[in-house]
């Protein structure tokens, strides 16, 4: 008998977008934009990490958004834990100072996030909304 024939290998067309949004614990407000800036260094790598794109990015004091186009074998849970989990911790080692005089005890951001999923016209509108967020001082 002859081998099995190969598959063929699968193309995955996808247009999967998600608006996410993070707060810090108790909604305190620990974010400069030179902390942001890093945020968004630290959460860009995570994003390539699980193949995926980091469109937009940006916060304020006391909140960051974020617009990140996505394969399909991508749970967000997972991608949120990463981002939250590695930003938490990169920026409470890069920061120690600052961050302590917001936040105590082991946690970093708010468990609770927002997500939505998004695309085609109010795709243009929130990547508008993120980029108008007004940077704290």
């Amino acid at each position: 008998m002859g081998a099995k024939p190969q598959h063929p290998r699968r193309t995955v067309v996808y247009t999967l977008h998600a608006h996410l949004v993070f707060t810090p614990k108790y909604r305190r407000g620990p974010f400069t934009d030179e902390i942001l800036a890093r945020c968004e260094e630290i959460m860009r790598a995570v994003c390539a990490d699980f193949e995926t794109e980091l469109v937009q990015f940006n916060g304020e004091r006391d909140h960051v958004h974020l617009l990140v186009h996505y394969p399909p074998k991508i749970a967000i849970s997972r991608l949120v834990g990463s981002l939250k989990g590695v930003s938490a911790r990169r920026l409470r080692q890069e920061f120690p100072g600052h961050i302590r005089t917001y936040l105590w005890g082991d946690h970093f951001w708010s468990p609770s996030y927002f997500a939505a999923s998004c695309g085609g016209a109010p795709l243009a509108i929130i990547k508008e909304y993120i980029g108008n967020q007004k940077h704290p001082g």
